[in-house]
């Protein structure tokens, strides 16, 4: 026995206030719990993150039920490689001494080239591309 079809569906600039809606009745009790719950302050903050390009309505039964943000980043470095692999061409970056984005360039294959004052340099090569 099957239940009702779940799917997702795409988030557009004009479901703003229907999911601020969606999100309020959500939080409501546990923010009123907490005495929290503050509708202006919660507008503010979807409104900071709304990013409709990187958000999903989840539908059961074609009922929109809530909702959820994927926020570009490891995804991003995935389609540039996929792009470079394509044109088997390198990918070279930099990143500032000190900076998180080191760790995440070496996490994700990038290769240490060289150490400059302020910045480090960092290169993937995709599967047979010339260095």
């Amino acid at each position: 026995m099957s239940g009702p079809a779940i799917s997702l569906a795409p988030v557009a600039d004009a479901d703003f206030e229907a999911m601020l809606a969606l999100r309020l009745e959500a939080l409501r009790e546990s923010l009123e719990r907490l005495g929290r719950f503050d509708p202006v302050a919660s507008r503010a903050r979807l409104l900071a993150q709304f990013m409709p390009e990187c958000m999903r309505h989840l539908c059961v039964a074609d009922e929109r039920v809530g909702y959820f943000t994927l926020m570009p980043r490891a995804w991003v470095i995935k389609h540039i490689k996929q792009q470079a692999h394509a044109a088997g061409k390198p990918i070279t970056l930099g990143a500032l001494r000190g900076s998180r984005a080191n760790a995440f360039y070496l996490r994700h294959g990038f290769e240490l080239v060289r150490e400059l004052e302020v910045d480090i340099e960092y290169r993937w090569l995709p599967p047979g591309a010339a260095s």
